[in-house]
């Protein structure tokens, strides 16, 4: 039994080692197939790649032989503009050997002319010299003594010149005066005078038709007289076609009456209990653009914390002018002005600013006290808590009192400046044309001058003359001539500079 499974066992173990060789015979055969046909790919991918490979090569080596031709090519074309250009200047420099020759020889000439030149000079510096003896020996003065004694000369008439221009000074400081004094005359007079410019004292009304006069003068005239009454305002109708003339030195009442005729012509009704509605509705109304023209100023000039009857006077400047100059214009340029020139001397612009706009408020209050419209403007600035130096710049802007700080100079100015410019206010621009005119005439009939420039607002006058017709000294005497004619023949403000020039141009062409 034992035997009969022993075999058994034998047998089977026989056979699973049969079965496993044969399993790995099988094995070896698939693989050496599968290497086989590995290497088989291997040998197709290899020469797909060689070729590949060629190909890419082949493609290469002709963009290279391409590049190359056309880069010998470019040299070629380089070669042969670089030999035109060598061939070009071979010539030139035959040229300008040639020329260097020429030049050596105007130069050998030029030498011996200066030789010539210098032996005469030489001749002429020796006969000189024997004059100089001679005219020493006939004045019986040596050129040394001759000299200082012209010095003498010079200085007595230097003395008698500053003594001429102290006395015009004198004058001139006189002739101010008497100038500021009628410029204080006209101010007052245009505060309470009988008759003024037109256009500061009367507006025109535009009728459509001359039966609408009828209506305004009413039935016995009570309605022109209504109007007259509430408005202040005298209305002068007279034969002038379809126009109606408002009388009176008040522009705001002026305005008033303007408004309230508008008013009433266009609706038609007009009758004395209307009449007085509609002015007391204007009156309101110019009272509230007064308002809002002084706040708008104000904004726009970033002015701020300001009181409102100082705005209310702000705005009434609107309809005030000075010597034609519109009155609230003149304070936004004064006010601009200072403050541009307050931060350019390290100070406070707002400070000067609000000094700028508010330096002429005394010509526009409510009453018409016996002062100096600086003296009551600063008053005014005062009671309305206004800063210290803003109120005695406004004081002291036309020298009636005292400036103890820096903004009072600088509102002082930038009024002048507003005021006195070309064209600022009436019958300045004509006077300041004409002197103008008048310098560059003068300049002009002087022998040997070309041009004349009046710069500087006429405080300058510029003279060019030929250089071939007068000389320095010719130069200096004219700039001398010149200042003592304008002085004789003209009359001016401040002072004017006579800028005499005399230049020589050489000119000449490279090609």
């Amino acid at each position: 039994m034992d035997l009969n499974l022993a075999i058994g066992i034998g047998l089977v173990l026989a056979g699973a080692v049969v079965t496993f060789a044969f399993m790995q015979w099988g094995l070896k055969n698939r693989r050496r197939k599968i290497m086989a046909e590995a290497r088989e790919k291997g040998e197709v991918l290899l020469k797909e790649k060689v070729l590949q490979a060629k190909e890419h090569f082949l493609q290469l080596k002709t963009e290279h032989e391409r590049a190359v031709q056309e880069r010998n090519n470019k040299v070629a074309v380089a070669e042969n503009r670089i030999k035109q250009k060598e061939s070009a200047l071979n010539q030139k420099n035959e040229e300008l050997q040639r020329k260097n020759n020429e030049l050596s020889a105007v130069k050998d000439n030029l030498n011996r002319q200066l030789e010539a030149v210098g032996q005469k000079q030489a001749e002429l510096n020796k006969l000189h010299a024997k004059h100089i003896e001679q005219l020493e020996t006939i004045a019986g003065l040596s050129a040394q003594e001759a000299k200082r004694q012209l010095v003498e000369d010079l200085k007595d008439e230097a003395k008698s010149e500053a003594l001429s221009q102290i006395k015009d000074v004198i004058n001139e400081a006189k002739l101010t005066a008497n100038m500021e004094a009628k410029k204080i005359v006209i101010e007052t007079l245009q505060r309470t005078a009988t008759e003024h410019a037109v256009e500061n004292t009367v507006s025109v009304f535009n009728l459509e038709n001359e039966e609408i006069k009828g209506r305004i003068i009413g039935r016995e005239g009570r309605n022109i007289r209504a109007l007259e009454a509430l408005t202040g305002v005298e209305i002068i109708i007279d034969d002038s076609p379809d126009a109606i003339i408002l009388s009176g030195f008040d522009p705001v009442r002026r305005e008033i009456a303007r408004l309230s005729l508008h008013k009433l012509v266009t609706d038609g009704r007009i009758h004395p209990a209307r009449i007085e509605e509609v002015v007391t509705k204007t009156q309101k109304q110019i009272e509230q653009e007064i308002m809002e023209t002084g706040k708008r100023t104000c904004i726009d000039l970033g002015i701020l914390n300001m009181s409102s009857e100082l705005m209310r006077m702000i705005g009434k400047m609107k309809y005030r002018s000075s010597y034609g100059q519109n009155l609230l214009q003149h304070s936004r340029e004064t006010a601009n002005l200072c403050a541009t020139m307050a931060a350019e001397l390290g100070l406070n612009p707002k400070i000067a600013k609000r000094a700028g706009l508010l330096h002429d408020i005394g010509k526009v209050p409510d009453n018409e006290p016996d002062l100096p419209h600086a003296i009551l403007g600063m008053k005014l600035a005062e009671k309305y808590k206004e800063h210290p130096d803003i109120c005695n710049a406004i004081g002291a802007h036309h020298d009636e009192m005292e400036m103890n700080n820096l903004i009072a100079p600088i509102v002082q100015v930038c009024d002048a400046i507003s005021g006195a410019r070309p064209g600022a206010r009436r019958e300045v621009v004509e006077a300041y044309i004409n002197r103008l005119n008048n310098l560059e005439s003068l300049a002009l009939s002087y022998p040997g001058v070309i041009k004349t420039y009046a710069i500087q607002a006429g405080r300058e006058l510029r003279v060019i003359v030929g250089a071939d017709k007068v000389s320095d000294n010719e130069a200096c005497q004219l700039s001398l001539d010149l200042s003592k004619k304008i002085q004789e023949e003209m009359t001016y403000p401040g002072q004017i500079k006579i800028t005499v020039i005399r230049e020589t141009r050489a000119v000449n062409y490279a090609k």
